[in-house]
């Protein structure tokens, strides 16, 4: 009803702007809440889905987009994820393209203006939502309640629960979602823009509305959700024939896509969904839904990460916990009755619309269709947000029709509230700069998360710390005694201590509890290796292989142990595999070069030397090596040339000046022989081989001038 919608919009004490400057403002808020990610780095997921992920780059076929999860996994891989999202892929393709490789600022550039424009785009929804659109005398389409629709989008724009979303790489996929989301909707309303008493309305809209939401679908899962029917017109069972018709060849058309079967996920990722019992089950996924409600009423309690013991299961009524999914149920079944049994239809229509953005949305991750590989992630709730935005806008226009005391408070307190959000935006954006930020930033608010404990110790032990990320690493262990993966690490950074004792025992144990984890096998091999446990370590590192039939670096590791037990042609095939599984594998390369040559295998070495430098033309450890040999065979000239060209590229290691000084030694050439010792001598004056081959020389120098 038009005169409920003014009376409605009419008391709000919020500014009434025109258009463009209710634009203008909400884009710009947009941008300063989270224009300070702008230059962060590429952090958490962004790991997996950009930096590890080959579908970006220029030399993968663009099909691989369409065969493959949002992680760079075959979706019909059993470990694949199946978040099909083609064109969310195709977007940070894109952005490796303009930046000419993996420059983070364009990423992140391009996830803030996003957001300013989803932003931007919900005071158009929020416009048809809140009170509709009707014609100016001009004939242009105008908000009857611009004050409201200003004021709910200015809410969306600078929520801090959005953060992970935008300043997260990893979170355009929310974005884009968002995006079409909004689009598709828009379409759909614009097909009853000219709607008539006789209930027509246009096929070409609502097509438009089923393409977009298939686009939004292939950004992210949650896209199909838009096919709700939020404004309820006549000719509804003609539309929803043509919005169930399209829905479903959707859902078909993914269910084929992603191989017919549900991702597998651990009890790690979701620990409620593996309670024996459906009441703890039913009880947990309730009270992850309330904390979910809390996080948009309350965005300051906030965490990259909310598994393992961030969240203990609830398991008894005794705990108090349980009144959280009590109270949320409360206010949703209050504002349901309420919208069922109001007179006023504009309110039926708000609430409605209100309660169906919140839940529908947020729907694929509730547990109730198929088990989630998390128990609460804050990027989910983005389009989630855009409903609990419209009740808060609404709620605040009923209680600025109760008095002047009420809008005067209500200014103080939503001025009071825009601010702080902003603040908490840019300080929970800057958090997403940099890993060591955004992990450290969660030990207070989940210090009995041993995922937070691993990460942050993860991010030490990267930065060369690696006695605080011992701490760390044993602390996640502590809180998670299950945690292979925080025992692997663990163990490497001991047995790098030569800790080799405990290193053996926690990777033993990793290994006992996840049979087939192949780098902890690998990892125990090498361990077991320097505690000369050679069969041990030679079964440990065939199981990882069994594990992982393409594993590169667990092949070379074991040629090195056939090397030390003098199996020369073991160590010769298992570094072969080495690099025929990674033909960039320049330490293989380089062993079999070496091992070769100490063999007497010449020719063989010389053959092998030619191929690596093929592969690798710049690597100066297999010039080096290459070189030895060739000056060997006395092939000085070619020798010498490999010397030079590997000292071009590192000039400070003394032995590369040591053995070309050999090499000017045998071939005669004793001036330049005596100025590489010298060289050498003074990169590392204790080094006695290079010293007794100078003293060698310096003899025979004499003996030549006494002759």
């Amino acid at each position: 009803m038009l005169q409920s919608a003014w009376s409605l919009d009419n008391t709000l004490p919020v500014p009434k702007l025109p258009q463009h400057w209710a634009r203008a403002v909400i884009g710009a808020l947009a941008l300063l809440c989270f224009g300070i990610s702008y230059d962060g780095d590429f952090v958490f997921d962004d790991s997996e889905a950009i930096i590890n992920n080959k579908d970006l780059r220029p030399e993968t076929s663009l099909s691989n987009l369409w065969e493959h999860d949002f992680w760079g996994s075959n979706l019909i891989s059993n470990t694949s994820h199946k978040s099909y999202r083609p064109f969310t892929v195709l977007t940070f393709r894109l952005n490796y393209l303009i930046a000419g490789g993996l420059h983070p600022v364009g990423f992140h550039v391009v996830n803030i203006a996003l957001h300013s424009v989803i932003s931007v785009m919900t005071l158009d929804v929020f416009s048809v939502l809140l009170g509709g659109l009707e014609h100016d005398e001009k004939g242009r389409l105008i908000s009857r309640a611009p004050k409201a629709s200003f004021l709910a989008a200015l809410f969306f724009a600078v929520h801090p629960i959005h953060t992970e979303s935008v300043a997260g790489i990893v979170g355009r996929a929310d974005l884009l979602c968002a995006l079409f989301f909004l689009l598709s909707f828009i379409s759909y309303c614009k097909a009853f823009r000219k709607y008539d008493a006789e209930g027509e309305f246009s096929f070409y809209w609502i097509f438009a509305s089923l393409l977009l939401c298939a686009v939004a679908m292939l950004c992210k899962e949650q896209g199909i959700t838009v096919l709700t029917p939020l404004p309820w017109k006549r000719g509804f069972f003609t539309r929803i024939l043509l919005v169930a018709s399209g829905g479903t060849a959707l859902l078909y058309g993914r269910w084929r896509i992603m191989g017919t079967g549900p991702p597998a996920f651990t009890e790690v990722d979701n620990p409620a969904s593996f309670a024996d019992s459906a009441l703890v089950r039913a009880i947990n996924y309730n009270y992850y839904y309330s904390l979910n409600t809390w996080l948009l009423v309350y965005p300051w309690w906030l965490c990259f990460d909310w598994s393992m013991g961030c969240l203990p299961l609830i398991k008894s009524i005794s705990d108090v916990r349980i009144f959280a999914p009590l109270v949320l149920w409360f206010f949703l079944i209050g504002i349901v009755c309420q919208a069922l049994c109001s007179t006023d239809t504009d309110e039926r229509r708000i609430l409605a619309s209100g309660i169906t953005l919140l839940i529908i949305p947020f729907l694929p991750a509730s547990n109730i269709f198929f088990r989630v590989g998390f128990v609460i992630a804050e990027r989910v709730i983005y389009l989630s947000s855009a409903g609990y935005c419209l009740l808060l806008s609404y709620g605040i226009c009923n209680l600025s029709r109760q008095g002047r005391r009420f809008k005067n408070f209500i200014s103080v307190a939503v001025t009071f509230l825009v601010i702080l959000n902003v603040l908490q935006c840019v300080r929970r954006s800057s958090h997403w700069r940099t890993e060591e930020d955004l992990f450290t930033s969660a030990l207070s608010v989940c210090p009995f998360n041993a995922k937070v404990h691993y990460n942050v110790g993860k991010n030490l032990a990267d930065r060369g710390k690696e006695i605080s990320a011992i701490q760390y690493y044993r602390e996640a262990v502590r809180l998670n005694p299950k945690y292979v993966h925080a025992m692997n690490n663990l163990g490497n950074i001991l047995k790098e201590r030569k800790e080799l004792r405990e290193a053996e025992k926690l990777l033993s144990r990793a290994v006992a509890i996840q049979p087939d984890f192949a780098a902890a096998w690998m990892n125990l091999g090498i361990v077991q290796n320097s505690l000369s446990k050679f069969e041990e370590a030679e079964r440990s590192y065939w199981t990882a292989i069994k594990c992982r039939k393409k594993y590169p670096d667990c092949y070379y590791n074991l040629g090195r142990l056939y090397a030390d037990l003098h199996r020369t042609v073991d160590a010769l095939n298992a570094w072969r595999n080495a690099t025929l599984l990674k033909p960039n594998h320049s330490l293989a390369w380089n062993n079999l070069i070496i091992l070769l040559d100490n063999t007497g295998n010449l020719a063989q070495a010389e053959a092998v030397g030619k191929e690596a430098l093929k592969l690798l033309p710049n690597d100066h450890t297999i010039m080096f090596s290459f070189a030895n040999v060739l000056g060997k065979l006395k092939k000085y000239k070619e020798s010498e040339n490999l010397f030079l060209k590997a000292l071009q590229i590192n000039p400070t290691i003394a032995s590369y000046h040591g053995n070309l000084a050999v090499l000017y030694h045998r071939w005669g050439r004793l001036d330049l022989a005596g100025e590489r010792y010298k060289l050498a001598l003074k990169l590392d004056p204790a080094s006695p081989g290079i010293a007794d081959n100078y003293n060698l020389l310096k003899k025979k120098l004499e003996q030549a001038k006494k002759g």
